[in-house]
């Protein structure tokens, strides 16, 4: 599991819950301030009207449910390396080099990244290096548009929640406005009016746009270490120097992560 954003998630209710049983007056915790921000008629339009938008705009249910469980994807430690990715192209055409392209065949049963692999079997079997480009930019192009259908669906419950807090909002203030001359039903209206809006900005800032921003700069680190891994296996198809590759794929390092990979990975003529 990824620790910060667990952290991030706990941490922010601790906080949250803090501030609203702390009581300045006793400088002491007054749990009994929790009941008055727990209101379940706030809770079913705020999160009920979100959760039916976000239905109605999936293609399916199940699509609904698959965006749902995105979650996961954001709470995981993704391990995308790109220097160990570019170590591994470094020896692979160091092996290429040595002993022919046909060599890498044996050498990809023991890789687990499903896409590298594929893309050493189609130069192993004399693909054209314009076809081979076209299919792996075919698979990345595939992982980005889902990647973007998922952060798409926790961006748009960031936008419904706090739309739906207001709608809440305006339902209270109707409900006050029209019962004024009992001042009993002001207290209930009053509180449906502010708890969604409340439980709107939780929905949008606490969860939506946290998980949104993690996915995408989880997919964009796997797309990087992809085209990382498709610039490397086209060069090795065209028979350059490891070192030349070596230098190609630093490109796509900072300057200071370049400093982790030395030329004598690569084989100098």
């Amino acid at each position: 599991m990824d620790l910060a954003s667990i952290i991030g998630l706990v941490v922010g209710v601790v906080l949250i819950a803090f501030s609203i049983v702390f009581n300045e007056t006793t400088l002491g915790l007054d749990f009994a301030n929790l009941s008055a921000f727990l209101h379940f008629p706030s809770a079913i339009i705020t999160f009920g009207g979100t959760i039916t938008c976000l239905i109605t705009m999936s293609k399916s249910l199940g699509g609904f449910f698959g965006s749902l469980k995105s979650i996961g994807l954001a709470l995981k430690v993704r391990n995308f390396d790109e220097e160990a990715t570019i170590k591994q192209i470094i020896e692979l055409s160091n092996i290429a080099r040595k002993e022919g392209l046909l060599s890498l065949e044996e050498v990809a049963g023991n890789i687990e990244d499903d896409f590298i692999k594929k893309g050493i079997l189609l130069i192993v079997d004399g693909t054209d290096p314009e076809l081979v480009s076209g299919i792996l930019q075919t698979e990345l192009d595939a992982i980005e548009s889902r990647h973007s259908r998922v952060i798409q669906f926790w961006t748009d419950m960031a936008a419904m929640g706090p739309a739906w807090g207001m709608i809440g909002t305006l339902i209270g203030l109707i409900n006050m406005l029209k019962s004024l001359d009992d001042p009993s039903s002001i207290g209930p209206s009053m509180s449906v009016a502010l708890i969604t809006t409340l439980y709107g900005s939780l929905l949008a800032n606490w969860l939506a746009t946290p998980i949104a921003t993690k996915l995408k700069d989880n997919s964009a680190k796997e797309l990087t270490t992809k085209e990382v891994m498709v610039e490397g296996l086209l060069s090795i198809q065209a028979g350059e120097n490891p070192r030349v590759i070596e230098e190609k794929l630093k490109s796509y390092l900072s300057p200071d992560d370049r400093k982790n990979i030395g030329t004598e990975d690569a084989e100098r003529e």
